[in-house]
């Protein structure tokens, strides 16, 4: 018995020896064609210490840094795309401090909430005022490296437009530094990538509409003329500068008024100066001030849908509608999430989860519903509020574990934009016919 079995067994292993040796014969006949190696035809045998530097299979690959990859086809943009930027972040090697970076905790406006959560600055580099933490680290806005790296992310994301935000010279956000040198080097970066720029005029003191007046007049004579300043073209075939006015709703609507209609007191409308003006809804009741006023066209800006009657994804096919009417252009404002609980500790109720790009593609479908010329994108870098679609990195730390795009890679916003781009685009074709 016990010699059967032995015999036995040196058959099957003698035939589970003759299967793997005709397995690897089989194998080392396949070419590379076949599916099973990845070299060029003559290295996948090669021993792995001798093989060449590994070269791109296609000339169509365009490898960039950071790891992402774009193909020739991917380098077009939309300029019906629009996206918030902002270039109010310094750091010590630009800008001799951390700019921003270390935003100081705002405290609630009643005291007796406020006492329960922090107070005080972030101290970057290792705890900065956001959620998120950016691939680039702490970057000054005024690094030449930074401003190239993010046009390239920007032309990878396919977007043709970057709105400015925006300080009159001498001015600058209440946790920032006046940056107006800053433009010219934006537009040159923008440049360089075809990718045009427009303004983002922010709320200052004093800000009225004879200042906006001034505001307008500055930007033109001092940018107008530049290559990568935007102008869309009306439906009169003009070519007019296009300027988003942030808080709108501040000044009343007959100030407004005074300029943006053609027969206002000191009017800009078919002056050398005129451009197409688009106000910030927030309430429902802003649509009907916007009209007024004389504005061109509405967006919503805040990335946190249910905010604001404005931000909420259900209002737009009304607000669409409104603008239909009243002959305005509708710039619905898509974000990829929302969190500012480090700079706001107390406004938990206002994050929006990103659930790895869905809430981010549920605004962009959200918004291609209601068919609009132009969306625009809340934001590139934001840091402070979460909304950037900028690559963030992991990132732990003793006190901190920032969020970040895993289980994606760094880019996820960004290939995410360029998929819709051009499924916009692709609607928009559809639209016209």
């Amino acid at each position: 018995m016990m010699a059967r079995l032995r015999r036995k067994a040196c058959i099957a292993l003698f035939l589970f020896t003759l299967f793997i040796f005709g397995t690897m014969m089989g194998l080392r006949t396949l070419k590379p064609s076949d599916g099973f190696s990845d070299l060029a035809p003559g290295l996948e045998l090669m021993p792995f210490a001798e093989q060449p530097e590994k070269r791109s299979v296609s000339s169509d690959i365009i490898s960039h840094p950071q790891g992402t990859v774009y193909t020739q086809d991917q380098t077009n943009v939309y300029n019906d795309l629009h996206i918030f930027y902002y270039m109010w972040y310094g750091n010590p090697k630009f800008d001799g401090n951390y700019i921003h970076w270390d935003h100081v905790m705002v405290p609630h406006w009643d005291p007796k909430i406020s006492a329960s959560y922090p107070k005080g600055r972030h101290s970057p580099p290792e705890d900065i005022g956001s959620s998120f933490y950016p691939e680039l680290g702490p970057y000054s806005s005024k690094d030449p490296e930074v401003l190239e790296e993010h046009m390239r992310q920007l032309r990878a994301a396919a977007i043709g437009v970057l709105v400015l935000s925006w300080y009159p010279p001498g001015t600058a956000d209440e946790n920032g530094e006046a940056v107006e040198d800053l433009v010219p080097l934006i537009l040159e970066a923008a440049l360089k990538q075809n990718i045009k720029v427009a303004f983002h005029i922010q709320p200052y003191k004093g800000r009225d509409d004879r200042m906006l007046h001034d505001n307008i007049k500055y930007i033109i004579d001092n940018f107008g003329s530049h290559p990568a300043f935007y102008r869309y073209k009306t439906s009169t075939s003009k070519s007019l500068p296009l300027f988003y006015i942030y808080d709108s709703y501040l000044t009343p609507p007959e100030s407004w008024a005074n300029l943006l209609t053609p027969t206002g007191s000191h009017t800009i409308r078919n002056t050398p100066y005129d451009a197409v003006f688009i106000g910030l809804l927030v309430e429902e009741g802003h649509k009907h001030d916007i009209l007024t006023a004389g504005y061109d066209g509405i967006y919503t800006y805040f990335a946190s849908n249910g905010f604001s009657y404005g931000s909420s994804h259900q209002n737009w096919k009304s607000i669409k509608s409104f603008c239909d009417t009243n002959n305005l252009m509708f710039i619905p404002s898509v974000g990829p999430g929302y969190i500012d609980t480090s700079i706001r500790p107390w406004n938990n109720h206002n994050t929006r989860n990103r659930v790895n790009g869905k809430y981010f593609e549920t605004a962009l479908q959200a918004a291609l519903t209601v068919r609009p010329e132009i969306v625009s994108i809340t934001s590139f870098n934001e840091w402070h509020e979460g909304t950037q679609i900028e690559k963030a990195m992991p990132k732990k730390t003793a006190t901190r574990l920032y969020l970040d795009y895993t289980p994606h890679q760094p880019d996820l916003y960004l290939v995410l934009t360029r998929k819709w781009a051009e499924h916009f685009n692709k609607e928009k074709e559809q639209w016209l016919m």
